[in-house]
């Protein structure tokens, strides 16, 4: 099932007279507006300001970044956080710089994605049954947010979720996002015992909860040096297209 509700040039649910907002939109603007890190706000502002000489004719989003997709969704994919001239430039996840058209690739191979890109934020792209989000919504310095930074943005990612009533799969990009979905099922009450270790292509799964798909992060550190290619990164949404096409996928365990 898409459900693709109209859409502003940043990929927020438009909010206008005629049109109620639906609770996800809710959402997404609270997490565009939110102020609580002050570190994280000063950085993306100055970057938003001083820009990459590549893009300095662009006009830079410099808040927030909420997630993005369907919000009928039954895979959400959790990624680290925007990057400081991809998505804190465009206003979209994932959207605008390298990272985001290497997952791309592999969610449009697998049916999640109309588009094999992700550059600008009104480029068309549609996710099918599949959200985006991050773990930290705004851009930190050197890729490192802090712990606390992290923990100050727990309430966004359950807000989010929790309009999110299909969520099946949850594929997590990199140790942090791996972690976060952890934190995020045991704040539900879905414990995992003893905790389950990162590793690329696991798959762990407690009753009553998605299927947890641990991946590499797609990121130049590891897409430039081989440690995440396209093959790898495909697997891995294939398994999550499996499982939910099925319906009775099993987790297979760590597999490195």
């Amino acid at each position: 099932m898409r459900s693709r509700p109209p859409t502003s040039s940043r990929g927020l649910t438009r909010i206008s007279a005629d049109q109620p907002l639906t609770a996800l939109a809710l959402v997404q603007h609270d997490i565009a507006r939110c102020k609580r890190c002050r570190r994280l706000r000063t950085y993306c502002a100055r970057v938003a300001r001083e820009k990459k000489p590549a893009q300095a004719r662009d006009t830079y989003w410099g808040r927030p970044v909420p997630g993005f997709g369907d919000g009928s969704a039954r895979l959400l994919v959790l990624g680290l956080a925007p990057a400081a001239h991809g998505a804190n430039r465009t206003g979209r996840v994932f959207t605008g710089d390298g990272s985001g058209d290497f997952l791309m690739r592999a969610m449009h191979d697998a049916g999640f994605a109309s588009l094999p890109t992700s550059r600008r934020a009104d480029d068309g792209l549609v996710l099918t049954d599949a959200y985006i989000a991050a773990t930290v919504r705004c851009a930190p310095p050197d890729n490192k947010p802090t712990p606390a930074e992290i923990q100050a943005c727990q309430a966004h990612l359950d807000a989010e979720w929790e309009t999110l009533p299909r969520i099946a799969v949850v594929i997590a990009l990199g140790r942090i996002a791996f972690a976060a979905g952890l934190a995020r099922f045991a704040r539900v009450g879905l414990r995992m015992r003893p905790k389950p270790p990162f590793g690329h292509g696991a798959e762990y799964s407690v009753p009553g909860g998605p299927l947890l798909i641990a991946s590499y992060h797609p990121s130049r550190q590891n897409t430039n040096t081989g440690r995440l290619t396209p093959v790898m990164l495909r697997a891995v949404f294939d398994r999550a297209r499996e499982h939910l096409d099925s319906g009775r996928a099993a987790p297979r365990g760590e597999s490195r």
